[in-house]
This record gives C-alpha cells, sequence and structure tokens, in this order.
C-alpha cells in the first residue's frame, strides 16, 4: 500500500476475492507487518477494519475469515510500548481496549510474529517461541519495513565514512544516544531534540529519516536471534513538528549565521494523536480516535502511569472519530496545497 499501483492492484485483488466469495467460496483475508521490525502497524490495523467493512457491506463476510498479523508483543502496542487509555468509563489497558473491538469485528489476531517468507498463497512466520508457522491466504496485504535510501558518504580523501552518518537501517544518526544499553537502561533523555547531524549543525534529519535511537516497545526474538521487535512509528503529527522545529533553526541559522538550533521537538516531550478508520461512510463509518504524551514514554517522570500523562492518553470509537478524521484529511491536503492561510493550520 506504498504507492499508488501497489494500492490500486491490492484494490484489484480485494474485489476479486470478494467475487469468489460471493460464488461460495470460503476464503481467508490476512492483513499486517511483513517483517519482524516493521513500523506504522496502524496502517494494517487502519486496512484490516476497511476490509472488514467491506466484506460486510458485500455480505460475504460469513464466508470469510480475517487475520491480522503484527510484530507487536500484544494489541494496542503500534510500536510505542501501549498505553493506558482514559476513557469515561474509567482507565483501560490498550490490549483490553483493542482486544474488544478485534473480537467485535470478528477478526482474529496473530502477534508476536516475525513474517519470513511470503509464497503463494502462503506466509511463513516464526513466533517468540520459534516455532515456525504456516497461514495460508486468499489475499493478503502486508506492510513491508522502512529504510533509508541507501546513501552513501565519503570524506574529502575519498574514504567511505557512510557508518559515520547512516545506522545499519540506511537513516540518518542525528542528535540522539546511540550507545548500545540493555532495554531496562533506555531513556526518554536518549532521544533527539534538533535532529542535527552530530558535527555537522546545518544537516537535518526528521520525520522516518532519522535514525531512532532504540525501540520503544520492548524487543523479543526468537532463541536463534529472529527479531520481534515494532520499530518507532515518526510520520504524522511528529513528523510535523519535528519539521516545523528544523526549519525554524535553518531560517534562524541563515539570518543570524549561527550554528546554534534553539528549536527542537524531542518525541519524549511531543504528544501525539492519531485516528485509524475503522469503516467508511458519512453516517455508518467509524474511526479510532487516540491521543498520548509524550509519545516516548518517560518511566523516570511517571513511573506510575505508564510513562506518559493519564489525562492526556485517551482513546475513543466511534462515528465522530470518523467524522474527526474526514476534516483531519481535509486540513491536511488544504496546508500541503498552501493554500490562503495555511500557516494557521497545527501540525
Amino acid at each position: 500500500m506504498c504507492t499508488p499501483g501497489h494500492a490500486t492492484d491490492a484494490s484489484e485483488q480485494l474485489d476479486a476475492a470478494i467475487e469468489r466469495a460471493r460464488a461460495g467460496e470460503r476464503l481467508r483475508f490476512v492483513v499486517g507487518v511483513g517483517h519482524g521490525q516493521c513500523t506504522c502497524e496502524g496502517a494494517a490495523f487502519e486496512y484490516a477494519f476497511n476490509v472488514e467493512q467491506k466484506l460486510t457491506q458485500a455480505g460475504v463476510r460469513e464466508n470469510t475469515e480475517l487475520v491480522y498479523l503484527s510484530n507487536e508483543p500484544e494489541l494496542g502496542d503500534f510500536g510505542v510500548g501501549g498505553m493506558s487509555f482514559r476513557t469515561k468509563g474509567g482507565d483501560i489497558p490498550g490490549q483490553q481496549w483493542m482486544s474488544s473491538l478485534f473480537r467485535e469485528r470478528g477478526i482474529r489476531a496473530i502477534t508476536r510474529a516475525a513474517v519470513t517468507a511470503v509464497e503463494p498463497q502462503t506466509i511463513r512466520y516464526v513466533q517468540e517461541d520459534g516455532s515456525p508457522q504456516a497461514l495460508d491466504f486468499d489475499f493478503a496485504m502486508l506492510l513491508p519495513p522502512f529504510r533509508g535510501v541507501a546513501l552513501t558518504a565519503y570524506d574529502r580523501d575519498g574514504y567511505d565514512v557512510s557508518d559515520r552518518f547512516f545506522a545499519p537501517s540506511g537513516f540518518m544518526k542525528v542528535d540522539a544516544d546511540y550507545s548500545p544499553k540493555p532495554y531496562a537502561q533506555w531513556s526518554a533523555k536518549d532521544w533527539p531534540t534538533t535532529y542535527q547531524v552530530p558535527g555537522y549543525p546545518t544537516m537535518f534529519a526528521v520525520g522516518i529519516a532519522f535514525a531512532p535511537p532504540h525501540a520503544i516497545s520492548q524487543p523479543l526474538s526468537t532463541p536463534e536471534g529472529v527479531a520481534i521487535a515494532p520499530a518507532p512509528p515518526r510520520t504524522g503529527m511528529p513528523s510535523g513538528a519535528m519539521g516545523k522545529a528544523a526549519a525554524l533553526n535553518i531560517a534562524e541559522m541563515i539570518r543570524t549565521g549561527t550554528s546554534i538550533a534553539r528549536h527542537g521537538a524531542s518525541m519524549a516531550e511531543l504528544p501525539a494523536a492519531c485516528i485509524a478508520s475503522t469503516g467508511t461512510g458519512f453516517a455508518r463509518g467509524s474511526a479510532v480516535a487516540m491521543t498520548m504524551t509524550p509519545i516516548v514514554p518517560d518511566f523516570e517522570a511517571r513511573p506510575t502511569s505508564h510513562g506518559r500523562d493519564p489525562d492526556h492518553t485517551t482513546g475513543e470509537v466511534g462515528l465522530a472519530a470518523h467524522w474527526l478524521k474526514r476534516m483531519l484529511h481535509t486540513a491536511f491536503l488544504y496546508k500541503a496545497k498552501a493554500y490562503p492561510l495555511w500557516y494557521l493550520i497545527p501540525e
């Protein structure tokens, strides 16, 4: 689903599978992530629930099985270590909240999975205990892992110094603490603030371009060392905030000649809002609206509330959230096209 061609092809294949189900075939649809270290599980989550709605509207839901395949340690992790939602009914663990939504829609979830191969009509994966698994499918959509663009850096003498600038994933190293540490020693202070490349104050990498210092979720692996660890999500609202901070710093450098960046946007301080569609339609649509503060939990500052501010970490699901998502789509495109007063729309 990462290019228009992917989306068009997936749409055609989905329609063909629905016609097979209408003819009476029993089909399995699999939606999820295609690698043990994928990120942006929310995109797969959205796709799964919109497919479920389309199958229901087509009248073939009873002839289909829908499976959500994820590398998350548990439902509701989303690569941010999960969260506890403050709702009108009280505080609810994210796993419990999401599990009830999956049960309501009849979607079977498989978590702690790392896909190792995709063959015609069969997905092969391993789980935390190392046991090999196979999942047959009639239609599948698996997200690929993100990678950098494979740039190579050379010094003035022609030596390859790429490892100075880029992590093995191809993402650029910035003002973060990349020293190897056990999970118990990871800290919110490890995360970058200005997104400047060390030693090169006029070089910045924001959003998906920068290399995270570590995962946010607790990493898992099989006995054979296959990683099952969602990478930190860095798209959407966080990217907008990082980009704005970098732009302000660049403008200030040009105007004043300074090399000091005064504007920052650490994910350990930034709030985030995410609205995941669970079905389209002006009158019958629904979405999950989630907020969290901050994105990277700070267990030192908030040891009793999952590392986040409980008053600003919330979750709601329903039609109103769908309308809000529609409104945000419109506002995003308006701002992206720089229409009049675009700058008044926040990140």
